[in-house]
């Protein structure tokens, strides 16, 4: 099964072909931080602006990389949501009229369960059900019970900043710069984890339910005293790194210990961090659990996860290309039936 997939739902413009769901034969994805940079963040506008000008090129591009045309495609799968909504018309619209000029299915996908999937992207085996998702980008953290293709349940969430918000917004504290979790990362190779006792979030006795807003905050007012003032910058980025690890790898052991999971999938732009992967794959030799993470190309939004969700979920995502339409709040959870 060969399908092209379409994900404009923040500021990259990506496309991939991939066939039955595992094989990526073309990934490509148009970075726009130059862009955003000046301003700190992402910009709506300028998003939806720039995936207007190169997702027909983009589309183009991946069919040629695969060497094939839209006559040799079996679907196309696009991102409905969740995201910023003006960036996911362009893609939803593009793609409803790929399918119909192509009489193609289509595929309304949603966003989080594609960073999930991107897990299984180039591997020979899937991991058994039901298997447990750490789910860390830039606008979301959390835990999902994955008990099917279609059966994705969130049992625990942030309750304010996800860890990519409190990466960024760190950042920006530190003069980094945006995107600022990239920049965190590296800068905390070279300093000291243990160097600042910045606070971890405890959850109430039956809760897994996250919060980085405090570590944050306390980066916040360390650095306006005397001894922040005094500390290497690289010291305050590792501690602050180890601070939010510690949470992250908190929670998906007391996750692990209350279902029957034979393995832990980290997923999401976070999932990149050389930090959280190294922890996680430390408790996954400590615990015995299985552990996936995509490489780090697939961890940040693109196009092939989207087609690796299409590819499960089949029918459950059909859309009719005259009635999907971008929802920029698009809930998780399919259910079961």
């Amino acid at each position: 099964m060969l399908l092209l997939g379409i994900e404009t739902s923040c500021d990259d413009t990506a496309t991939a072909v991939v066939r039955d769901g595992r094989v990526v034969l073309a990934n490509v994805s148009t970075n726009q931080d130059a862009f955003h940079a000046k301003f700190g963040g992402i910009v709506p506008e300028i998003a939806s602006r720039q995936h207007l000008a190169l997702l027909s090129a983009a589309v183009d591009d991946a069919l040629g990389r695969a060497g094939m045309t839209l006559r040799d495609l079996d679907g196309i799968a696009v991102t409905a949501g969740p995201g910023l909504v003006g960036s996911l018309v362009i893609g939803v619209a593009s793609a409803k009229a790929l399918a119909y000029a192509s009489d193609l299915p289509l595929y309304g996908v949603n966003h989080l369960h594609g960073h999930i999937f991107a897990a299984f992207l180039e591997r020979d085996a899937e991991p058994e059900y039901p298997f447990l998702a750490l789910l860390v980008s830039g606008g979301h953290s959390q835990l999902v019970h994955c008990a099917s293709p279609v059966d994705l349940r969130v049992i625990a969430r942030t309750r304010d900043d996800a860890a990519g918000e409190a990466f960024d917004k760190t950042a920006r504290l530190l003069g980094l710069g945006f995107p600022g979790g990239p920049a965190i990362d590296v800068l905390a190779r070279s300093g000291d984890p243990r160097a600042i006792a910045f606070p971890r979030h405890q959850a109430e006795r039956d809760s897994l339910d996250m919060s980085f807003s405090g570590i944050k905050t306390a980066v916040r007012y360390f650095l306006e005293s005397d001894a922040g003032r005094a500390a290497k910058p690289e010291d305050v980025a590792a501690s602050f790194q180890a601070a939010v690890v510690d949470v992250l790898i908190d929670r998906v052991d007391r996750a692990a210990a209350r279902a029957p999971y034979q393995s832990v999938v980290l997923s999401g732009g976070v999932a990149a961090n050389q930090g959280l992967r190294h922890a996680l794959g430390a408790w996954s030799e400590r615990s015995g659990m299985r552990l996936l993470i995509p490489p780090p190309a697939l961890c940040a939004d693109n196009a092939a996860m989207i087609a690796a969700v299409a590819y499960r979920q089949r029918e459950r995502v059909r859309a009719d290309p005259f009635s999907l339409v971008a929802d920029p709040r698009l809930g998780f959870e399919l259910g079961i039936g």
